[in-house]
Formats: structure tokens, sequence, C-alpha cells
């Protein structure tokens, strides 16, 4: 009998494949004593980001979306069986080169391609403190990195068999096709000034048109953010139960490596 996601020998040892801004692999040990009664449900992720819930919760059947159409296509093509066929190397020039050639395939309209796929995990992997950010234009502008050594993957074989069952969108979190027993585990841009991991912004109108769309959810609901007076106020008369946790800092646009106040709010669980 061909093994499904959960039975096969992870253990939860997939790392995400890619550095991620607010990447939540430390909030995972929180979050899989409230996952493990609900693990039949599909788990949901409108911001699923680099995947560093999925691959710790490791659901056998997901829904996972994220605004960046780019890390999207990513996870599709490595589903796909994505081969490298481009040069992986640490070097400064080879990276404005490959940069260059990633924004003209997304002049052209190219961008959900295989090749754009590579050409996206190599600057991910070798730009400047794991950052991706781009311009209004939605060209990629993270300047080179200062990595001594980087430990490039060309074998996804493995993240392949586990994303099977896994459905992969980029859209508005509005327009995902949802079922009423989802469990559902919101990850959105924090609650701070820079937000523009994508082409669009994330505002505060966005924040509370997210929290409505979550408390109208009938299945389980969990949703993390950056623990700010009007975030905590939003859930709070929305209804949820509200927890309290220290975050690291990993990633940031100013390099800032101090402890952020993250804020886990319930509904359902």
């Amino acid at each position: 009998m061909k093994k499904t996601a959960d039975q096969a020998d992870y253990n939860g040892n997939l790392k995400p494949p890619l550095k991620w801004a607010g990447g939540k692999r430390w909030l995972v040990p929180h979050l899989l004593p409230l996952w493990k009664e609900h693990r039949a449900r599909r788990l949901v992720e409108p911001f699923c980001g680099g995947l560093a819930v999925s691959l710790g919760l490791l659901p056998v059947r997901a829904l996972l979306n994220d605004i960046n159409p780019h890390l999207i296509n990513l996870f599709i093509q490595i589903k796909l069986g994505l081969s490298f066929q481009i040069a992986l190397e640490n070097d400064k020039e080879l990276y404005y080169l490959y940069r260059k050639k990633f924004n003209g395939l997304i002049k052209e309209g190219k961008h959900l391609s295989a090749e754009s796929a590579e050409l996206f995990y190599y600057l991910n992997r070798t730009g400047y403190n794991g950052l991706c950010r781009f311009n209004k234009k939605g060209f990629f502008n993270v300047p080179f990195g200062s990595y001594k050594k980087i430990n490039y993957r060309r074998d996804f074989k493995n993240y392949a068999l586990l994303f099977e069952n896994w459905i992969f969108k980029s859209r508005d979190f509005e327009e995902l096709n949802i079922n009423k027993d989802d469990f559902i585990y919101a990850d959105p841009p924090y609650d701070v000034d820079f937000t523009q991991y994508s082409e669009k912004d994330f505002c505060w109108e966005d924040q509370v048109r997210l929290g409505v769309w979550l408390s109208r959810h009938s299945g389980p609901v969990l949703l993390s953010n950056q623990a700010t007076e009007r975030v905590i106020s939003l859930y709070q008369d929305l209804g949820f139960k509200m927890f309290y946790l220290d975050a690291p800092r990993r990633i940031s646009c100013t390099g800032e490596r101090s402890p952020a106040k993250e804020v886990l709010a319930v509904k359902g669980l």
C-alpha cells in the first residue's frame, strides 16, 4: 500500500527549502498539541510562507496559499519534480546576472515556469539576509548577500513526495475554497510598517478583513501575529482566546534580532 505523507518517515526533519522572513518553525512545538487531535482534518494556511509550519505539522491533506506567486510557483515546480539546470554558486556577478534574468521573466510574463523557480530559489538562498522583497513594479530588488558558505539543495524528491496531497494556490485569502471543517492556521505579515514581501502591500485594513474572515469559519482557527495593541484588540473583540509568546526575530529588513512579543489567537479549540 502506498504511504501517505504522515506515514512516511519524515518525523518533521525536512527543513523549509527557503530562507523566509517571519518563519514560524520555532512556533511548531506550541502548535503541535493543538493540531494532533485534529490531524484528520485538512490544514489550510492562507499565508504559508516558507512552509515551516506545514513541514512541522505534516498534514496528510493541505491547502497552502501565499500571495507571492514566485514562492508558490517554486513549490508547484518541486511537486512536479523540479530538476535544477542552472549553476548554484555564491558569486556576486552571477547573482546579479540571475536577478536580471529573473526580472526579465517577470516582465515577459514567464514567471510561472521551472526556470523562474530555479532562479527564485537561488536568489533567495544567496541574497542579502534571506529577504524576499519586490518593488512597486513587481521586480525583485534584494542585493547580494554576504554569506561565506551556502549549502544549496538540488534534490527535492522528499519534498515532492510529501507535496502529493498538498494543494498550492496564490491568491487573496478570501478567494480560497474553504471547507467548513478545515483547520486554519493563519500567519499574516506582522502588523509593522514594512510588509512589502510581494508587489502588494498588506495593510491594516487587510488585517481587519482577515480577522473577520477567520471569525466566521466554523472549524478550528489559529492565528499568530506580532502582539501590537490593535491586533490584540481586534481578536479579543472577535471572541478569540489570546495567548502570548516571545518570538525570535531571525530575519528582518533591518537585521534586527531582538525578541518580539507574539500573540496566538485561538477559536474553536
